[in-house]
């Protein structure tokens, strides 16, 4: 059987008796026409490396190795692994199923130790922590195009204009050049989820700062933005407060919401001494 031969996802779903959890945050995606231009979007070509997380029933797999990729696919929910096996043998064993957590697992290791491209439609529950974990880890993806709930998208594309911007665009958008690249509505997703979501795709920047540079953004937006409606030099008091923000050239009378990524990074450069 060829990936061209496989059964209609929503078929497989119940041949397999199988329904979404909400305790893993699960809304599948089974429309392949999105799945196919979300992989078009990820630029996912022949041969390319793919690390997926949360495949669920393999709606965006499906789509992932018709562009001739190797993909893994780490899931934690085994009731879908027999499901899968069935695609990775239509796939001529280019799936490779890893049965695990995704914030437990090695991300480098399970590619292989090569380059990989990240694609996932992820679990919202732990979706802003594994994009944080592959923005400040070891594994270095070579992009990623992740499906959020709209409200954490906006969130990692906000700029100093928007009401969504704080921490998480801050490391996102130093680390990485950040857009939108598509919406899609509740109705979707079966089943539907109470919020829109949205498909943003992250690109490591050539010349990223260094870890002790990361780690002390990590550390500066922290404080910043877990009082931001305090001035600079009150809710960076415990990192120096005026004197810090003197030090790096920002008025200690900002508040955290104003303060763009070159002057978040000149103040993480300025705890370092």
């Amino acid at each position: 059987m060829s990936l061209a031969d496989l059964p209609p996802l929503r078929e497989a779903l119940e041949r397999h008796d199988l329904m979404a959890r909400k305790s893993f945050g699960q809304h599948f995606l089974l429309d392949l026409n999105i799945t196919r231009k979300i992989a078009r979007l990820a630029e996912v070509h022949e041969g390319d490396t793919v690390v997926e997380v949360g495949p669920g029933p393999g709606g965006l797999t499906r789509a992932l190795l018709e562009t001739g990729a190797r993909v893994v696919a780490i899931e934690k929910d085994s009731r879908f692994l027999p499901l899968l096996a069935e695609l990775s043998e239509a796939a001529d064993g280019r799936l490779e199923l890893v049965e695990g957590d995704a914030l437990k697992v090695d991300g480098a290791k399970a590619a292989g130790d090569v380059p990989a491209h990240v694609v996932s439609n992820l679990p919202y529950n732990v979706g802003t922590q594994l994009l944080i974990n592959w923005l400040t880890g070891p594994f270095k993806p070579l992009s990623m195009t992740l499906m959020f709930q709209k409200e954490v998208a906006d969130r990692i594309v906000a700029t100093t204009d928007d009401d969504a911007y704080g921490r998480l665009a801050v490391i996102s958008q130093v680390l990485c050049d950040a857009k939108t690249v598509m919406d899609l509505p509740a109705k979707a997703f079966t089943p539907p989820p109470k919020v829109a979501s949205a498909v943003v795709r992250l690109v490591p920047k050539a010349d990223p700062p260094p870890a002790d540079i990361i780690a002390a953004l990590e550390r500066v937006t922290a404080a910043a933005f877990g009082q931001r409606r305090k001035m600079l030099r009150s809710s960076l008091k415990a990192l120096g407060g005026g004197e810090l923000c003197e030090k790096a050239g920002i008025s200690p009378d900002a508040r955290a919401e104003v303060i763009d990524l070159a002057g978040f990074l000149a103040l993480a450069r300025a705890t370092l001494g």
